[in-house]
């Protein structure tokens, strides 16, 4: 037997159990002023539904206020399929005639006990209810716990996955930095130690430059001093043209060391600023190598660990991976751009400094050999000048002697003469006849006639003699002059220019390899 008030049905019950009720014929009683249905249970659809009935009907038996109720079985095993839909009832009301009678309770003297009360069907529905409830409760719990602990485990396992995932990930970026790192400092070094390298060609460069004063002193002074050379010596000859040439070239090295010093300057500047860039990106990169090992230490019992809501949050201006290793990609290869640039540098200023040294050593072996060549050719001239000189001082004795011995020959003419001519004129005082053109005559005028062309002979030999001896005297004071501008060219040429020019440097020193 099961009761059922108004269209409810326990609800643990369920679908069968409303199922079943619903094909039962329902009979309306009224019952102290309350409706009730009655359906009687003949068949179940399943042993749910049959349990659920059984438990009601002894609930039914014994529903007494003090009566015992039994304890609820569990189901063990799920229901069979529904074979008919379960569908909701609606309530239909059977009124019965109202009892008045003197055994009825609806008397006004039982008014005050009536009110507020419920009836056994309500209070069994409450007990379902609870019943319902607490079954349903459990129930619930346990599906809770079960769900709570495989979230527990489900999310610890998570949480731990995501944590190894996270420390791997930590390892992989430090073994990231680290390989940026090294590279950093790798660069770094060589970058330094190029910079160095460039520094001691840089000071060889100085050392050059300042070694090339030297020869361009030496070159002016060189040109100074044959300036006082005296004419005829006074001219452009090989050794000047090579003076001047070596002059030049001093000035165009000059220019062309001080042009490599200036480039070596900046290319040193730029290697100390992405020097700087490398170690800043490089200190960054050891710090944050410091931050993500800590990191990766952390523990989930460590002491220093605490909460920090704010930092579950990307930066705007954070970079990417992507752009991370581009960033020191591009530090590293703009460095290595700058070494190798400060490497063929250092390469062009070894090959100028080589280059220089030689050419300026070549050219002062060319000027030290036109000096020695003109100092001999200035010896051979200076040795025959004082030659033509000796025998122009030997020709001057002899035509003095000649000159003398030509004086002498007009002297001794002078008595001949006179005894010619005293002849001549005494034979004119011969009287009258005897004044006669005779052969005598013939040939005492003859004689002073003789005489006469051989002293004007003697006079005009004389003053050829004379004359040639001006000659030579003149020749002697050219020939002397001569020599002593040779003297004076071979002292500047040999003892200032020469002397002048052993304090030439040296190829190492013209190379800056010594101060």
């Amino acid at each position: 037997m099961m009761l059922r008030v108004g269209n409810k049905t326990p609800p643990h019950w369920g679908n069968e159990g409303r199922a079943v009720l619903s094909s039962q014929p329902r009979v309306s009683l009224r019952s102290r002023g309350t409706l009730l249905l009655i359906g009687c249970c003949r068949c179940y659809c399943n042993e749910r539904t049959r349990r659920i009935v059984d438990m009601a009907a002894m609930e039914e038996a014994q529903g007494s206020p003090g009566g015992p109720v039994p304890a609820r079985v569990p189901l063990t095993k799920e229901p069979a399929p529904q074979t008919v839909p379960a569908t909701q009832l609606p309530m239909k009301v059977h009124e019965a005639a109202l009892k008045t009678g003197p055994d009825s309770s609806s008397g006004l003297a039982t008014a005050g006990f009536r009110t507020a009360k419920y009836l056994p069907p309500e209070w069994h529905q409450t007990n379902y209810n609870l019943f319902h409830k607490a079954l349903s409760s459990c129930e619930e719990s346990g599906n809770n716990r079960d769900e709570s602990k495989e979230l527990s485990e489900s999310t610890a396992a998570a949480t731990e996955r995501a944590q190894k995932d996270s420390t791997a990930a930590l390892g992989l970026r430090l073994q990231n930095i680290h390989y940026w790192k090294s590279e950093l400092q790798k660069e770094i070094e060589d970058l330094d130690a190029e910079t160095n390298l460039l520094a001691a060609q840089k000071l060889r460069l100085e050392r050059a430059l300042d070694a090339t004063e030297v020869p361009y002193a030496i070159a002016t002074d060189n040109l100074q001093c044959r300036e006082r050379r005296q004419p005829p010596d006074l001219v452009c000859d090989e050794v000047e043209r090579e003076l001047l040439k070596e002059a030049e070239l001093i000035r165009n090295v000059q220019e062309l060391l001080k042009r490599t010093l200036m480039q070596a300057t900046n290319q040193m500047r730029l290697n100390r600023d992405h020097k700087e860039i490398c170690e800043m990106d490089w200190s960054d990169k050891v710090e944050t190598y410091n931050i993500d090992d800590k990191c990766g230490r952390y523990k989930n019992q460590s002491t220093n660990i605490q909460f920090h809501p704010g930092s579950v949050k990307f930066e705007e201006s954070a970079s990417t991976p992507e752009t991370w290793a581009k960033f020191s990609h591009d530090n590293i290869y703009r460095a290595e751009r700058e070494r190798l640039a400060s490497v063929n540098l250092r390469t062009l200023i070894d090959n100028i400094l080589h280059d220089v040294s030689e050419d300026l050593r070549m050219q002062c072996a060319a000027v030290n050999e036109a000096f020695h060549k003109h100092c001999l050719e200035l010896d051979d001239t200076k040795q025959k000048l004082e030659h033509h000189l000796k025998q122009t001082l030997r020709e001057i004795g002899d035509q003095e002697a000649n000159i003398v011995a030509l004086k002498q020959a007009i002297r001794d003419k002078e008595g001949p003469m006179k005894v010619a001519q005293t002849r001549l004129y005494d034979r004119s005082f011969r009287p009258n006849v005897e004044l006669c053109r005779d052969d005598a005559q013939f040939r005492l005028i003859n004689e002073v006639e003789v005489i006469t062309e051989s002293i004007e002979s003697l006079k005009k030999k004389l003053q050829e003699a004379e004359q040639s001896l001006r000659n030579l005297e003149d020749t002697r004071m050219n020939l002397e002059k001569d020599i002593a501008v040779k003297t004076n060219s071979i002292f500047i040429d040999r003892q200032k220019c020469l002397a002048h020019r052993t304090r030439y440097p040296t190829v190492l020193k013209l190379a800056g390899y010594r101060p």
